[in-house]
């Protein structure tokens, strides 16, 4: 069954007002490579709200700890084609062992060493596009009947369980 007209609209609109403020915030309209990153976590939150990638700990503790590895690597070994393959697998592995897997910032990993960003990329845009991002869903999903409120759990892993992955544990 499809969710009403109403609802799509209303969540569309939700989708809109997200990404315009964390773009007004944090300035990113002008840095087109970050725009993936935060448009993907704009859907998770708003469309796949209970799921356990859109909650807070997967939101900021992946795109934070995605970025945090990225810089270092490009800080440390520059911008080489190994070093983006490093990143990536480092941000992979930050998220998987925090249990903060939110893959749209699988990509934030790769644009922090593609912009050679600072330290201070941490908090902006970063930061302020996750929190942006985070305070329209939870505002946004109060206002509608009907909605589930964001988040769901402030804490939930993501993965939600250690038997991630097409992997199958032996009977």
């Amino acid at each position: 069954m499809n969710p009403p007209l109403g609802r799509i609209v209303y969540t569309l609109a939700g989708a809109a007002a997200a990404i315009g403020l964390s773009l007004a915030l944090t300035g990113l309209w002008a840095a087109p490579f970050f725009l993936g990153s935060l448009g993907a976590s704009t859907v998770i939150l708003l469309v796949f709200t209970d799921s356990p990638a859109a909650q807070p700990r997967a939101l900021f503790g992946g795109h934070l700890g995605a970025a945090l590895v990225g810089i270092v690597c490009q800080q440390l070994w520059g911008d080489a084609l190994w070093v983006y393959a490093l990143a990536e697998a480092g941000g992979v592995a930050w998220m998987l062992a925090s249990r903060t897997l939110h893959a749209p910032a699988g990509a934030t990993t790769l644009l922090m060493v593609h912009l050679h960003a600072g330290f201070s990329a941490l908090l902006q845009p970063v930061l302020i596009g996750t929190v942006s991002l985070a305070l329209v869903a939870f505002i946004w999903t109060r206002l509608h009947p009907g909605l589930r409120h964001y988040p769901v759990s402030w804490s939930m892993p993501s993965p939600i369980d250690r038997r991630w992955g097409a992997w199958h544990d032996a009977p």
